[in-house]
């Protein structure tokens, strides 16, 4: 049965347990009841009508920028903007008819006059938000006169690339860098028809940016993009005097899928294992062991802090390059309190270039190292004079995001999804449940933990869960009980949320009193890892979730789930570090920091 704007009857209430109050309203001809407060467009998702809109993101409030999800009330002349109208009691809507149609094709249309039509060499050909809209308005040809600016690309930051020629002023970064981030980097500049999306007077490079990538997971077309280096990894490849090694971070194994149709969170280790083979990499290695090796000397760090007063309290993690590079350039102040480890995947490449290098006999300098990461940051962190002398030579040569790899992919023309599952190099690349759960937000601390709980106590803990430190509430604070002595952790996770953090760390150190915390993880990405500025497109808060399942039950499928259990990470100690924060270790495996830039808010 359908009702008289052809849409199949609907229940009439859409309620599922819903408290508080609720207001009634009619969607093309259906009654529903909805939460008050309820959107139009949210309310028609609700009831699986889909309103197309532009600027309009889950991560995001409605800034109603770009005028495509108009719909009509009726009994009025007005057309709302469903993403930021609230539906109202006794309200009767109309999604889709032939007026609204028209309307909307005209704004595609005007949106189109000022874009460029060179698709085919867009960073997000056949994945731009604003080519499937057209598409699906069929628009075949211009109808308006084409008035696009004629703008530089920056790529300045060599991490990310700003195109703001294919810009369509949606805000989304803007909004995603000042409000979610709070690192203010971009902004709207000049007005009306010249309006675009910049830092304020400087290169992309100059700017507070932080190189997180979350501007480029939320653009809806071209405009900002991931600094693409596939390029040198190919040259790599067909270099005959280079040994081409790989190493893949957590998170890239339950994302990749997605650029090949798969479900987020379908963990795909073996086949990447596999294709990275078929690509041509002498040797393929795991990040995941260099997370391992990272908690060895992390949860070393933090015992010294801890029980013998040697270093600030609390320590605070330093895996995440955005992270770093948000510290340095507004929070110097706090360094004393970062751990000096290196990340997991400049442990694994300073490695292949000493420990690796020295037990297959191959002259380091011929090595190349490529890392598959989540993360636009990456490209910037390889680069940083202080993670680059350790071994005498760089320590990862190129990194590269997962949609890069998944271009390679499709580039090679491998069928990736048939491939058999292959294992990985052990010597770098076998791994523990508490390496691969280090992409999510919360899971540092808890492979931390299950090492700390051992360490400290000389016996073999039980707990291997801290549920307390998982999900996706932008803060949580925990309180966990190891040999009788109380440790206060904090998770954060998307820097708008770390000010609350450092401000407690803050208000405790100039009060004279004890420390809110003694170990805290920050990540810069919402989600952690898994919600990378290089991760597939299309993130939201499910997909995060969806991903970070995936890593929960590799790791809870692994038969060992501490980091100091690896055997491979215990030979690596035995035959060459001897142990954790020795002189070599502190030589290969550790780095520093510096205030870089005072930036003001």
């Amino acid at each position: 049965m359908t009702n008289p704007n052809g849409y199949e009857s609907l229940p009439n209430a859409i309620i599922n347990g819903a408290s508080g109050p609720t207001v009634s309203c009619r969607i093309n001809g259906s009654e529903v009841e909805l939460p008050d407060g309820t959107t139009i467009l949210d309310a028609a998702r609700l009831l699986r009508l889909e309103i197309p809109t532009l600027c309009k993101h889950a991560d995001l409030d409605p800034t109603a920028a770009c005028g495509l999800c108009i719909v009509k009330v009726e009994g009025t002349h007005k057309m709302p903007r469903a993403c930021c109208t609230p539906v109202e009691e006794g309200m009767e809507i109309t999604t889709h008819n032939a007026e609204i149609m028209d309307v909307r094709r005209t704004v595609v249309e005007l949106i189109l006059s000022k874009h460029p039509t060179d698709c085919l060499t867009c960073g997000r050909n056949q994945n731009c938000e604003l080519q499937t809209v057209a598409s699906d308005f069929g628009i075949r040809q211009a109808v308006m006169p084409n008035i696009a600016h004629d703008l530089d690309r920056d790529s300045s930051s060599q991490a990310l690339t700003l195109d703001p020629a294919r810009c369509i002023t949606c805000g989304r970064c803007v909004h995603i860098c000042q409000d979610i981030q709070n690192v203010h980097a971009l902004c709207f500049l000049d007005r009306g028809y010249g309006t675009r999306i910049a830092p304020a007077g400087v290169s992309l490079g100059e700017s507070p940016c932080v190189r997180c990538g979350q501007c480029s997971a939320h653009c809806p077309t071209g405009a900002i993009f991931e600094f693409d280096e596939t390029r040198d990894v190919w040259e790599y490849l067909m270099t005959p005097e280079y040994h081409a090694v790989v190493q893949i971070a957590p998170s890239v194994r339950v994302a990749i899928g997605e650029a090949f149709g798969l479900a987020p969170g379908t963990n795909l280790t073996g086949k990447l294992y596999a294709v990275l083979r078929r690509l041509g990499f002498d040797a393929v290695f795991d990040t995941n062991f260099g997370a391992d090796v990272t908690i060895l000397e992390e949860a070393s760090e933090f015992i010294q802090r801890f029980l013998h007063g040697r270093g600030e309290l609390p320590l605070i993690t330093s895996c995440c390059p955005s992270w770093v590079d948000f510290m340095e350039k507004f929070h110097g102040d706090m360094i004393d309190h970062f751990s000096t480890c290196k990340s997991p995947h400049e442990i694994v490449g300073v490695l292949t270039k000493t420990y690796y290098a020295d037990k297959m006999g191959i002259d380091p300098s011929r090595i190349r190292c490529v890392s598959v990461m989540p993360c636009t940051a990456k490209k910037w962190e390889i680069k940083r004079h202080e993670s680059m002398s350790a071994s005498g030579f760089q320590d990862v040569d190129v990194s590269i995001t997962t949609r890069e790899l998944a271009r390679m992919i499709k580039q090679a023309g491998i069928s990736f999804l048939d491939l058999e599952e292959e294992e990985c190099d052990p010597v770098l690349g076998d791994y523990t449940g508490a390496g691969t759960i280090f992409g999510v937000t919360g899971g540092v601390m808890e492979a931390a933990l299950r090492t700390a709980a051992d360490l400290i106590t000389g016996e073999t803990m039980e707990q291997l869960e801290y549920n307390t430190v998982r999900g996706l509430d932008g803060v949580k604070e925990a309180g966990v009980e190891i040999a009788g002595r109380q440790v206060r952790v904090a998770v954060a996770h998307g820097l708008g949320h770390v000010e609350t953090v450092l401000n407690r760390i803050r208000e405790a150190r100039e009060a004279g009193d004890e420390p809110p915390y003694h170990f805290v993880e920050v990540m810069a990405c919402p989600g952690g890892c898994v919600g990378g500025g290089g991760q597939p497109y299309g993130v939201t808060n499910e997909v995060r979730m969806a991903r970070a399942r995936g890593l929960y039950s590799d790791d809870a499928r692994r038969t060992v789930r501490k980091s100091h259990e690896n055997p491979h990470v215990q030979m690596l100690y035995k035959d060459f570090l001897k142990e954790p924060l020795s002189a070599k270790a502190h030589q290969l495996l550790h780095t520093r920091y510096q205030a870089r830039l005072t930036y003001t808010r």
